[in-house]
């Protein structure tokens, strides 16, 4: 809409002319609301020059030359002259001479006292004055129409900049934003407009969601910060699925190692029954969760249930199962013992009936039959895996007849063991099958076990076997490493070394492993030769 009065203005020339010679253009915004198509000036004598905050007034400026109008932010308000008393409805244009004096004065005096351009740019954070578009935020009652300078808008964001001057520049004064909060685009504009952030617990999704909608990624990066500092295990999930949703690696890859340390945690909270799909399938898959594996079936069986109601689909093994989806298989039924695997996932109607023999005849029978589910063990220790060797040759034929192969060992620094290597069979390939320990020597107390078994390809080399979990080991403790075999006779390890230094090439510590003979009912192994020959560890 075109509007057109008769008031001077000043030309690029710096020369006043009439109003006759050229009409003034305002958008609709700029009339007086309910007037006879008088324009508004902010800051003239009488009037309170409109707020840089929705809901505050601002201060009055002053001129003494002007006469009285209402300011865009009080349209349709009466106005005095600088005597008080009413001007005329519609006063008379001056001459053009005295136009030209008058319209040099500053009329916007608010400028005068804003000493920098931060200043005055910050008083036009949501403000009519000078404003040239208009967006309708958000929808329904709770929109809000907030008005903006596009000049200032373009400057901070490529998006605007295409909006206002691309090759497809929209002209209208009003733009509809029904996808964005309100609070959110308030929060960006403050930025744009002063530098100044203002997220909280509340709208930090929703800004963030904004400012990656219109390309502000130093707003981003606030948002981001904010989060990670604001990260706990209660809200770990609900992060890592916003994280995911808006393309924040770092942010995910933080709320990750959270779930990591506090897994417990992380799953008794309520947000994690609301994740998706792929975010639970991107937990699962993680080696490094500190949690039983029964207690993450109990919580992955609980969010098939508020995924079932999400679908409004009646929670039934069959539709829990289908909710899973390829999220069943990350369940490490293996690391389970049989009794937790017999009380509850095998009655959970979940599993198929063939899964469920399998996995019992996995528990039960040697040499173990292969099954659907991993069983490689979750360590929830992050870093590197570091092992050490305590033999410097390898010879043949070491028999076994149901004893323990067994050796002591000590360390100077707290260390999380995870497994063994072993010599497998002198015979060609070879399956075995195995029990491994670890045993307080002291207490005579079993700290960690695992019933298994492993392939051999008949080469001297060693063969990984691995605890269910981490077994902690404090320094200056005797603690005895324990292996049953059954199988053929096997290839050993001689020139056994008492000691055996390994030095991290990252940080350069070292651990220091002591053996020495473990009496009793033993193999034969010891410290000079035996089986045992490598432990595989976390610092």
């Amino acid at each position: 809409m075109r509007h057109c009065c008769p008031v001077p203005f000043v030309n690029k020339c710096g020369q006043s002319a009439s109003a006759s010679s050229r009409p003034l253009e305002l958008p609709p915004s700029k009339m007086a609301a309910g007037g006879s198509g008088g324009l508004s000036f902010p800051g003239v004598v009488g009037n309170s020059a409109p707020s840089n905050r929705v809901g505050s007034s601002a201060s009055s400026y002053n001129y003494s030359g002007g006469a009285g109008a209402s300011s865009p932010g009080n349209q349709g308000a009466s106005t005095v002259s600088s005597s008080g008393a009413s001007p005329p409805a519609a006063p008379p244009p001056p001459p053009p001479a005295a136009a030209g004096l008058l319209h040099r004065e500053p009329v916007y005096n608010w400028q005068a006292t804003k000493t920098t351009v931060r200043e005055r740019f910050t008083f036009l954070f949501n403000n009519e004055v000078l404003s040239d578009v208009h967006f309708l935020v958000g929808k329904g009652v709770g929109s809000q129409r907030i008005p903006a300078h596009r000049f200032v808008l373009a400057v901070g964001s490529a998006v605007f900049d295409a909006m206002f001057n691309g090759g497809m520049a929209t002209t209208s004064t009003e733009i509809e934003l029904p996808d964005v909060e309100p609070a959110a685009f308030l929060a960006l504009l403050k930025f744009l407009y002063s530098d100044e952030v203002q997220i909280g617990p509340e709208t930090v999704m929703t800004t963030l969601y904004t400012a990656k909608k219109y390309a502000v990624p130093a707003l981003e990066a606030h948002c981001v910060e904010f989060l990670k500092k604001n990260l706990r295990a209660d809200n770990a999930f609900m992060l890592l699925t916003q994280a995911r949703l808006f393309d924040e690696p770092q942010l995910a890859s933080l709320c990750l190692e959270n779930i990591d340390k506090n897994t417990s945690d992380a799953l008794n909270a309520e947000g994690f029954t609301d994740i998706d799909l792929d975010t639970l399938v991107a937990v699962l898959e993680r080696d490094t969760l500190g949690i039983r594996e029964i207690r993450l079936f109990n919580a992955v069986v609980r969010w098939s249930e508020a995924e079932c109601q999400r679908q409004q689909q009646p929670i039934t093994s069959e539709n829990k199962r289908k909710a899973l989806g390829k999220a069943l298989s990350l369940i490490r039924f293996p690391l389970m013992t049989i009794e937790e695997f017999a009380a509850g996932p095998a009655q959970s109607g979940i599993l198929t009936d063939r899964e469920v023999v399998s996995l019992f005849l996995h528990f039960t029978v040697n040499p173990k039959p292969r099954v659907e589910f991993i069983d490689r063990p979750r360590c929830c220790l992050r870093g590197k895996e570091c092992n050490i060797n305590r033999f410097q040759q390898v010879e043949s034929r070491w028999g076994y007849s149901g004893t323990s192969d067994r050796i002591r060992f000590s360390v100077n620094r707290r260390i999380f063991v995870v497994g063994f290597a072993l010599y497998g069979s002198i015979h060609g390939p070879t399956d075995y099958q195995v029990n491994i320990q670890i045993i307080h020597t002291d207490s005579n107390t079993v700290l960690g076990q695992n019933d298994t078994g492993f392939s051999c390809d008949g080469s001297s080399s060693t063969f990984r076997v691995m605890f269910k979990e981490p077994v902690e080991i404090l320094p200056n403790v005797n603690y005895t490493a324990c292996a049953t075999l059954k199988g053929p006779d096997s290839h050993y390890g001689t020139k056994g070394l008492r000691k055996v230094i390994h030095e991290s090439p990252t940080t350069g510590a070292k651990t220091c492993f002591t053996f020495c003979y473990a009496a009793g009912n033993n193999n034969g192994t010891s410290v000079e030769d035996g089986q045992i020959p490598e432990i595989i560890f976390y610092t």
